[in-house]
């Protein structure tokens, strides 16, 4: 292995190792002061990396609506252009940092406009049943309708008074003209989408309460048809890759992102089909055709892994959310719920069967329901609302004047959980052009990466020609892609030793990076493997020989101030790295993850301005990261 720590900026990946004392909190105006550096220049051969958010939703949204959202696409555009929007709880919200590259607006399909035409007493839906009990003055009638309505989706069945196709038509028409209202070419990308909301019934402890999370956001590459596809036409997620198979038939081409995989019950990544049935090859090729990527980190939480299942990674328990979907009771972990497991549980069906249904890439996405995302922790508003409204209402301060917590309950039993939100996330995909067409395609081919809000830039190469002294050639990305393939790819076994070259590069405006590492996972003697390494530390330091790791490079959070010590840490790390337990015969994927320093989480942000310590259920830091898709290893 050779790691490289050099300021040139030729080639995008070199790596510059810095040390610095601490000194006070930035505010966000200041914070966000600093441009970045763009990427590399438009059609550049080498690929730019792009930022975006493939999941907001807006007032169309059944559950935004209920919860006070009145923002509209036009505003979520705005907002990820960089204007100042106003939030409906009476505070106003703008991007920390530069605009966005790309946004899609992906309201749930189910019911898409239909709540807001019930709350408009000029709207016949507003004389329904279902209206006047939900907009009515008994909050428990009103509660229940709303239950009603979800559960409806979750089953399929519609609600038939409601249930208004010409207007859900009308308002998804809509939806698609502001996104071409707003698509700028070469400058933002917009994409028309939606979210299809699949969710399996659970009974616990006898009880139907809680569901398995299946849901997908559906993106189009440009065109889109006049109507949707949703659970309402049917629950099952291999009937909409079916109906997308036909939309590709007519010339409109789509992809299906999943999403918070951690709370699917196990099956998001099951070892059968929707119905039970064995898998096939031609499941495989299906959900790969139409699923090239899935969503690791939002703000419910971080789908990698969990410690549970993956004990000797220190970093693994990383904003985990605890709940079901929309539910009080805690969900379980499982292999089929993480996407580490998944990859390994993939390559085991491939050995078996010949065929792989896991070979997904990573994007991340914010699933905001106020149609602005919430990337930054120190100006964290949350999903809903009122989550912004005040520290007291998101549990990350002492409830009313109370300065302490002792004698408070830990902040449990929320359905929506909303101290245990996230302030995630962003995906980035390397591509061509800041377009429709360049930025799908990079998602297609799986060369994206997604991180937990701020904008790391980070990659990957494999190949069996690399050599060290590519490090110092000014077109090494150029020879990684002539040499070898990129995230996302596949690299057949040739009977050597292949080596990785992997790369990441700061936010300028978050905190530098503390370490670069590469996660292999296999499948071997019936079970899921794994090994996390690092591969590139600041300053010239190198990962412990046994352990692997970097020695601690004196990085520091005071949480009552929220001010750092960054110690030793790096604006950029490289790394050639060569597996050293390399087994030519044995499939495996790697990727890419890479760490920042600590710094406060948002819940910590609150407590500091506020002078209380923070929650102490809550985590009080977090070490924001970035997570490459994988590159797959296939023997001769």
């Amino acid at each position: 292995m050779k790691t490289l720590t050099t300021c040139a900026m030729t080639a995008l990946l070199v790596a510059a190792a810095c040390e610095q004392t601490a000194s006070p909190p930035e505010t966000a105006a200041e914070a966000a002061a600093p441009a970045r550096e763009a990427t590399a220049l438009p059609g550049s051969p080498t690929r730019n990396a792009y930022f975006g958010d493939l999941h907001i939703h807006t007032k169309n949204s059944f559950d935004a609506y209920i919860f006070g959202t009145r923002s509209t696409p036009d505003d979520a555009y705005r907002f990820a252009k960089g204007e100042t929007i106003r939030l409906d709880a009476g505070y106003d919200v703008e991007l920390v940092g530069p605009p966005l590259d790309f946004l899609a607006v992906t309201d749930h399909g189910e019911y898409l406009g239909i709540i807001p035409a019930m709350a408009d007493p000029e709207h016949p839906l507003s004389q329904t049943e279902t209206a006047q009990a939900g907009f009515g003055n008994d909050p428990i009638a009103a509660r229940n309708a709303f239950l009603r309505v979800g559960t409806s989706f979750v089953v399929g069945q519609p609600i038939e008074e409601i249930y208004d196709q010409e207007l859900m038509d009308s308002t998804w028409a809509s939806v698609v003209e502001a996104a071409e209202r707003h698509n700028d070419p070469g400058v933002f990308t917009t994409f028309s989408a939606y979210e299809f909301t699949a969710m399996r019934p659970m009974v616990v402890d006898g009880v139907v309460g809680s569901a398995a999370n299946l849901h997908r956001n559906v993106v189009f590459r440009d065109t889109a048809p006049d109507r949707l596809f949703t659970t309402l036409d049917s629950t099952n997620p291999e009937d909409l890759w079916v109906w997308m198979d036909e939309q590709r038939a007519e010339g409109r081409d789509v992809l299906s992102i999943p999403h918070n995989s951690n709370a699917s019950n196990g099956e998001m990544f099951a070892q059968q089909t929707y119905f039970g049935e064995p898998l096939t090859a031609e499941y495989a090729e299906t959900r790969m055709r139409n699923e090239p990527v899935v969503e690791i980190t939002q703000i419910k939480g971080t789908s990698e892994t969990h410690p549970d299942l993956s004990p000797n990674d220190e970093w693994a328990g990383f904003e985990q959310y605890e709940y079901f979907v929309g539910s009080t009771t805690k969900a379980t972990v499982s292999d089929g719920n993480f996407v580490r497991q998944a990859l390994a549980r993939g390559l085991g069906v491939q050995d078996a069967e010949g065929f792989n249904p896991y070979k997904f890439g990573v994007v991340a996405a914010s699933d905001t329901h106020v149609s602005a995302g919430t990337f930054d922790e120190e100006t964290y508003f949350g999903k809903f609302p009122t989550d912004g409204s005040s520290p007291q209402a998101r549990q990350s301060v002492p409830p009313g004047d109370a300065t302490s917590w002792d004698g408070t309950p830990a902040s449990e039993g929320d359905v929506l959980a909303a101290s245990q939100f996230s302030a995630s996330g962003l995906a980035g995909v390397w591509a061509d052009a800041n377009t429709r067409d360049a930025i799908f395609e990079g998602m297609s081919r799986k060369e994206t990466f997604g991180t937990s809000g701020t904008r790391i830039r980070t990659r990957m190469f494999a190949g069996f020609d690399y050599d060290e002294a590519m490090l110092d050639d000014p077109n090494l990305i150029e020879m990684a892609y002539e040499r070898g393939v990129p995230i996302g790819g596949e690299l057949a076994g040739d009977g050597g030793t292949p080596s990785f070259l992997a790369w990441a590069m700061r936010d300028p405006i978050s905190a530098p990076l503390q370490r670069l590492q590469i996660v292999k996972v296999w499948h071997e003697d019936g079970e899921n493997r794994e090994t996390v390494q690092d591969v590139a530390c600041p300053a010239d330091a190198v990962p412990d020989p046994d352990t692997r790791r970097c020695p601690d490079n004196g990085a520091d959070v005071d949480i009552a101030t929220c001010a750092t010590t960054a110690g030793k840490a790096a604006d950029e790390l490289i790394a050639l790295w060569t597996d050293p337990d390399f087994d030519p015969a044995q499939r495996a994927a790697y990727y890419v993850r890479v760490l920042e320093n600590p710094t406060c989480r948002w819940s910590t942000w609150d407590a500091a301005r506020n002078g209380t310590q923070p929650n102490p259920s809550l985590p009080a830091t977090v070490q924001e990261r970035a997570w490459t898709s994988p590159i797959w290893y296939s023997p001769t």
